[in-house]
């Protein structure tokens, strides 16, 4: 036989909030892109891309995340390559 006598203190309260889920503590950056890495890296191996296409990847990747670096790059390059003509008196200045 049960006994169905239940206090008002014995049902859950309907209007409590549920216990959160504990929430892991996060990677150090570092260690989560190591870890990406190394998977990307292992994946690549797996299906025999060549390291030059990885390394490339990568960097594109890298870029591409980053707005306005890809110009920022070009344009350091062309001032490179006119300093260079300059400097073998290929261009004046001006």
């Amino acid at each position: 036989m049960h006994n169905h006598n239940h206090h008002a203190t014995d049902l859950p309260d309907a209007t409590a909030k549920p216990e959160a889920e504990p929430v892991a503590p996060r990677r150090p950056w570092h260690a989560e892109v190591s870890q990406l890495l190394q998977r990307a890296a292992a994946l690549c191996t797996e299906h025999g891309v060549d390291p030059d296409a990885f390394m490339s990847g990568a960097w594109s990747a890298y870029v591409e995340a980053r707005p306005g670096l890809r110009d920022q790059l070009e344009e350091a390059h062309l001032v490179a390559q006119l300093d260079e003509l300059r400097k073998l008196g290929r261009m004046g200045e001006a």
